[in-house]
């Protein structure tokens, strides 16, 4: 075997290392899922010296990553806006986002769900009102997180079938 062999056989291992963790990370919310799975294909692409993934099928990787990293931002206060949550109870679901990421998983499901109750009672001073906007908020998360996987599943067909086809 050439060293070229082993080169761009170590390459496609840690390439398909990336895409396995980007899938993982799009469960895991402490991953950056799509970016990692973006790397990996970028990297095989490279490898391959973009013969069979060219930049027109990473150029719709890219877009698909962009998407869903807003989706990551913006899902738990989409929520909340729906509902007609207050501009407190938007924040407060950001701020419950970023202070949840040091409490891990359960962190990350109920930070932006007491942010954004917390916020609606703070606006309004009602406290029932304050744990439906805290729920909607919870709901557009976990319909972001199913986005996420569903963008993530897009990605790996998109990326299949521009190699093997």
């Amino acid at each position: 075997m050439s060293e070229f062999a082993t080169a761009e056989s170590i390459y496609y291992v840690i390439a398909a290392l990336l895409v396995l963790g980007g899938l993982i990370g799009t469960l895991l919310p402490m991953l950056p899922g799509t970016p990692l799975m973006f790397a990996g294909m970028l990297l095989a692409s490279w490898a391959n010296g973009f013969v069979r993934v060219g930049w027109i099928t990473l150029t719709i990787l890219a877009v698909l990553v962009l998407i869903s990293v807003v989706l990551d931002y913006v899902a738990g206060a989409l929520g909340a806006k729906k509902y007609g949550a207050s501009k407190e109870a938007l924040w407060g679901s950001i701020i419950g986002s970023v202070v949840g990421v040091f409490g891990g998983v359960i962190g990350l499901l109920l930070g932006p769900f007491v942010g954004a109750a917390l916020g609606e009672y703070y606006a309004r001073r009602d406290l029932e009102r304050a744990g439906q906007v805290g729920f909607a908020t919870w709901l557009g998360l976990i319909l972001g997180a199913i986005a996420k996987v569903a963008i993530a599943l897009a990605m790996l067909g998109t990326f299949a079938f521009a190699w093997f086809f």
